[in-house]
């Protein structure tokens, strides 16, 4: 009779736990980042509530708060700052995009389609906020005031 969790098991889990989990700080640290880069003024909820998409399950749901709180902080800051942006909600489209095909990947043969093409959105969205995220790096003063 075999053992039903074998040593060899647990440790295949264990590497391919830390084999997903690595990339999905960096991510999680882009989105805390973008949104410490916001003034507090500009910000629809607080950095550190990116961590939250850490807990499973509760992250399919997480994930769309996340996604409209930051695609909002980074557009005020946009305005409040007068950075041009061509999208008054950065990042929203494609991370609700993102957020609706990772639902559909825990529905089965559905997520044939839906799982792939969560991960390539959610590397496009991890993408966009870095590129949005650095365009706040640029000073203030570098930019004109907002015209009224």
């Amino acid at each position: 009779m075999g053992m039903l969790f074998h040593p060899v098991h647990l440790m295949l889990f264990f590497f391919v736990g830390i084999l997903f989990l690595i990339p999905a700080i960096f991510y999680l640290i882009t989105l805390q980042n973008a949104l410490g880069k916001c003034a507090p003024g500009s910000r629809t909820m607080e950095p550190a509530m990116v961590w939250l998409l850490l807990i499973p399950l509760f992250s399919l749901i997480w994930a769309f708060l996340v996604v409209m709180a930051l695609a909002k902080s980074l557009g005020n800051e946009f305005r409040r700052r007068g950075i041009p942006c061509p999208d008054p909600l950065p990042g929203q489209n494609i991370g609700m995009a993102m957020c609706i095909c990772s639902c559909c990947g825990i529905i089965p043969i559905i997520n044939l389609l839906a799982g792939p093409a969560a991960f390539v959105l959610w590397i496009v969205y991890w993408v966009k906020i870095a590129e949005y995220s650095r365009a706040l790096d640029v000073p203030v003063a570098a930019y004109p005031p907002p015209v009224a």
